[in-house]
């Protein structure tokens, strides 16, 4: 197994279901089999308010953080992280410091013309850490809020394609599992489960040991 992977989701607005899609992320991984952790980089604090959780999530809501990064996270003992960040607009410099970190960046969005073209801040504040960087981190699109059979969806999902964009196979579609889970226990999902699938497939990793195969859909 390569190193700790470390995922910070990141979009310019709230609104956009980063904190669900870091949550339910982290526990796909986790029921996958391996060591997570969550690092809520989000002022409002939203994963470390969120109950019942079963991976571990602590509060690094700063600017700096892509300094104190590794004085908390133990790479011998963890395997993936996920940075939950606030809004690139309300909070450009917590977000591009956790981009820092990044091994992997993603980009949670719904398939709507709107949050296009918001899209362009997020990619200028990934450039910027790259400044920072002596390597890239892998940026991946994940559609969420998809409604079935929508023509929208493929819309979206070509036109990033042709910016060469890399957006992920799976889509997260809009169900009232996503919209009421915030602090509840995160359910088995498969959705967010092939998800990690995409990342483990991505790294070469594989499932070690976990809990048995997602099966609910939320619907």
């Amino acid at each position: 197994m390569d190193a700790t992977k470390v995922i910070t989701t990141a979009n310019l607005k709230g609104g956009t279901a980063k904190t669900t899609s870091t949550v339910f992320l982290a526990e796909a991984f986790r029921r996958e089999g391996y060591r997570v952790k969550i690092a809520d980089a989000d002022p409002q604090q939203s994963s470390l308010d969120w109950a019942g959780l079963e991976t571990p999530v602590l509060g690094l809501a700063t600017a700096t953080l892509h300094r104190q990064f590794w004085n908390v996270i133990d790479r011998d003992t963890v395997d993936v992280v996920i940075i939950d960040t606030p809004p690139v607009e309300a909070n450009k410099g917590i977000v591009a410091s956790a981009m820092r970190v990044a091994t992997d960046i993603l980009i949670p969005m719904a398939p709507t013309m709107m949050e296009l073209k918001r899209f362009g801040p997020v990619w200028d504040t990934i450039a910027d850490a790259a400044g920072f960087r002596d390597d890239d981190p892998d940026v991946v699109v994940l559609l969420n809020r998809t409604v079935a059979n929508a023509a929208s969806t493929e819309v979206i999902r070509a036109t990033l394609e042709g910016q060469q964009r890399i957006v992920l196979a799976t889509e997260v579609p809009r169900l009232e599992l996503y919209a009421q889970a915030f602090g509840q226990p995160v359910p088995k999902d498969k959705h967010y489960a092939a998800v990690a699938d995409e990342f483990l497939a991505r790294w070469g990793w594989k499932a070690v040991d976990g809990e048995e195969e997602a099966v609910l859909d939320g619907e």
